[in-house]
């Protein structure tokens, strides 16, 4: 499996890009999974519900399944918190793993940078950025600088990257 990363400070849109490049990569026949990196406490499941009862009952992992979806749910406990190959070792195979977050691990990614981010740029001390994504030009970087509002061509450069061919547009 390849892997792809966006990574930026809270706010700067990674989200929202991550939503504009599934559709255009999956479009180009790829499978396309995504891990996405919580940085406080969440949930995916509510007090009352049978899986809830399940784990705070002490089980370590919890799967509920219906017709369309399932989804297995892991406490750590006493344990640390997993990290990025941890995870995708526990996935399905599929051509590519676009991962949101987890700024700090050594898989190639794009930075995301809106506005005036006063945060310091990951481009400049991570080498794994291959290229930043932004709403405004950055003269003082080594690497490609993408229009934030261009996912079209981000898609692109994410499928060069990871060595997929785009398909060619079909003739209207």
């Amino acid at each position: 499996m390849k892997v792809f990363g966006l990574a930026g400070y809270s706010g700067s849109g990674k989200t929202t890009l991550m939503v504009q490049l599934l559709p255009l990569i999956v479009g180009q026949g790829l499978t396309v999974s995504t891990i996405k990196h919580a940085h406080h406490a969440f949930d995916v499941d509510q007090p009352g519900k049978d899986s809830y009862e399940h784990r705070d009952a002490g089980a370590t992992e919890v799967m509920v399944s219906s017709a369309k979806r399932w989804a297995l749910m892991h406490e750590h406990r006493a344990q640390p918190e997993a990290d990025l190959n941890d995870l995708l070792r526990r996935m399905s195979p599929v051509d590519l793993v676009l991962v949101e977050g987890f700024k700090r691990d050594s898989h190639d990614k794009i930075e995301i940078v809106r506005g005036d981010d006063a945060q310091p740029n990951l481009c400049h001390t991570d080498p794994n950025v291959i290229a930043l994504a932004s709403d405004r030009p950055w003269p003082d970087v080594n690497c490609p600088v993408l229009s934030i509002d261009d996912p079209d061509a981000i898609a692109a450069f994410v499928l060069s990257h990871c060595g997929f061919a785009p398909s060619p547009v079909p003739d209207s």
